[in-house]
């Protein structure tokens, strides 16, 4: 009897297998150097015998950079959870909103050594004599330069959400856990991806100043390549500076390879429009996960989890959507709601007002918000000139195929790279050269500030519709009528996010910016940014809070007066529903 063998798959089945194999073995090597990393960061401590510095030895310089990597993506888990829960209750909860975005406000604004500041001790008491405690501290500096970003982005992409999505969830009556999953997330997954990048990149930014920190009269290092670059730079070795800068060059050239290019890629799928692109992102990582079998099978035994925790979470009022309430009900909680919140606020600014006084005095006050004016002058500044330069190469980026194919890893190369890094070279040329801080300090906070207003063009020009780009093209609209009827209306959204964002990394830079060190010689800027870090390195908690408390409503200011009046003409007239 003849026997006959099946044919489907066979040519198939040993690339599939060497996919499997290649995954495999990249996840075993990544789980081994996240344990491996882990380890050291549990070993014995305390404040008295710190380090105030590390090792310069460049044989140190893989581990330090596998350690600052580690806290990196342990940060961006944080604030990828952080996001999807604050975000979707201020864009949800009527009466939530209200209170949760003027606070996100005020929390971009502060700036990572004000919460260094308060947080590093308590951290060190949780974790008595374990580096653990300072980690997390490290950790939690390194979250609050991501999370703010990719908060706004997401809650952008949830207020601005096509209507027939909306109306699709409420027919199918998904449950809130459903939806969430099914068509928040996926509707928001481009910008969030990008601003997720863009945020990361703002990591690397702080990470000498969560490595290498100074608070209250004490200096801590943690092995790192940002506390490496300080101890380099403070010896006025520029040979290691250098040295470091190559290896972070290969470590953020590697994480977009291994790890952007291909989310990138894989979020195209999420984009909703009727044509399909001229030439979608490719990554060959993303090609090699497709070919493996391991992916399918972990979705298929994790797939099996959500019914169990839908049912679960309708436990808590998540089964429907949306809640039903009476009026009468409703304006009772608002009532209460209203008055515990404004009860908590009235408590906490007369303490802190109390404080201030008690501590520096209200003389300061009118000297600090004089400092912050200046601080302002340069953020100002950044902006206008960052909007001019990076609009246009935004969109010719974002709605060329090719060219962003070739052009976004090299943008998100240049993004992720730590601007700080150079601050040693740049403060050098400076010292040489004689000029001021005042001006130089404009050029530093922009090195970390005018990627954001890149990112979010580059990711609303590439959101574009091609249905739109094709009728534009038949009707040779001419170009001026193109900018003004197609792109400029279709990137404003995207614009606005990373307008507000730039604005409030400026002030954040500002700290870092506006005083630097260079083989023992210090340049101070005047400005908001430089008092808030004399006040951090000497200990003095009444400056600190004046400081952060004047940053806090410059920045909560312009975006109430500015930035949400522009959010809220995007929402009106340029969303896409």
């Amino acid at each position: 009897m003849l026997r006959t063998f099946p044919t489907r798959g066979a040519l198939v089945r040993p690339r599939r297998t060497i996919a499997d194999v290649a995954v495999f073995l990249g996840a075993a090597a990544a789980l081994w150097l996240i344990v491996r990393l882990a380890h050291g960061a549990a070993t014995a401590w305390t404040p008295a015998t710190a380090p105030s510095t590390v090792s310069t030895d460049p044989a140190e310089l893989p581990y330090y950079a596998g350690r600052s990597l580690l806290r990196m993506f342990v940060a961006l888990v944080l604030s990828v959870g952080f996001t999807f829960v604050y975000a979707t209750a201020a864009a949800r909860l009527r009466r939530t909103e209200k209170i949760l975005l003027p606070a996100l406000d005020i929390l971009q604004s502060v700036p990572v050594l004000g919460f260094l500041s308060v947080t590093i001790t308590g951290f060190i008491a949780l974790f008595p004599g374990s580096q653990l405690g300072l980690e997390c501290a490290s950790i939690f500096a390194i979250f609050t330069s991501q999370a703010w970003n990719m908060t706004f982005a997401f809650h952008h992409s949830l207020v601005s959400q096509p209507r027939d999505l909306d109306e699709a969830s409420r027919l199918l009556r998904l449950s809130r856990w459903q939806r969430f999953w099914r068509v928040d997330v996926p509707s928001g997954m481009i910008p969030l991806v990008w601003n997720g990048m863009m945020s990361f990149g703002g990591g690397w930014f702080f990470l000498t100043a969560s490595e290498a920190l100074s608070v209250n009269n004490q200096k801590f290092a943690l092995p790192g390549i940002g506390a490496y670059v300080a101890t380099a730079s403070a010896q006025g070795d520029l040979g290691k500076v250098l040295m470091a800068v190559g290896v972070m060059v290969v470590m953020v050239v590697g994480v977009n390879v291994l790890f952007w290019r291909p989310l990138t890629a894989w979020s195209e799928r999420f984009r909703i429009e009727n044509s399909e692109a001229a030439e979608a992102p490719r990554s060959l990582v993303l090609d090699l996960l497709r070919r493996s079998r391991i992916p399918t099978l972990l979705g298929r035994v994790l797939g099996k989890l959500v019914f169990p925790l839908d049912r679960a979470l309708a436990i808590f009022g998540l089964a429907e959507y949306p809640l039903r309430f009476s009026p009468a009900r409703r304006r009772a909680a608002d009532i209460v709601f209203s008055v515990v919140v404004f009860g908590l606020i009235l408590y906490g600014t007369v303490r802190a007002v109390l404080f201030v006084g008690e501590t520096t005095g209200y003389g300061e006050i009118g000297h600090v918000l004089l400092l912050g004016l200046i601080t302002f002058a340069r953020v100002v500044t950044l902006v206008v000139v960052g909007t001019l330069v990076w609009v246009p190469i935004g969109v010719w980026i974002g709605m060329n195929p090719r060219v962003s194919r070739l052009a976004q890893p090299v943008v998100q190369v240049l993004a992720s790279f730590p601007a700080n890094f150079l601050f040693p070279l740049i403060t050098a040329a400076l010292v040489a050269t004689g000029i001021s801080l005042d001006w130089g300090g404009i050029l530093l906070m922009s090195l970390g500030a005018q990627w954001y207003i890149l990112f979010n063009v580059i990711a609303g020009a590439s959101a574009i519709p091609h249905d739109l780009r094709e009728a534009a093209a038949n009707l040779r609209l001419p170009r001026a009528l193109w900018w003004r009827r197609l792109v400029l209306p279709a990137i404003f959204p995207s614009y606005v996010t990373g307008g507000i964002t730039a604005a409030g990394g400026a002030w954040n830079a500002s700290i870092v910016a506006e005083i630097v060190s260079y083989n023992g010689v210090t340049l101070t800027a005047t400005g908001l940014g430089a008092y808030i870090a004399d006040a951090t390195g000497s200990g003095d908690a009444g400056r600190i809070l004046l400081g952060v408390a004047v940053m806090s409503l410059y920045v909560v200011g312009l975006n109430r007066l500015f930035w949400r009046r522009l959010y809220r003409l995007a929402e009106r007239r340029f969303s896409l529903s």
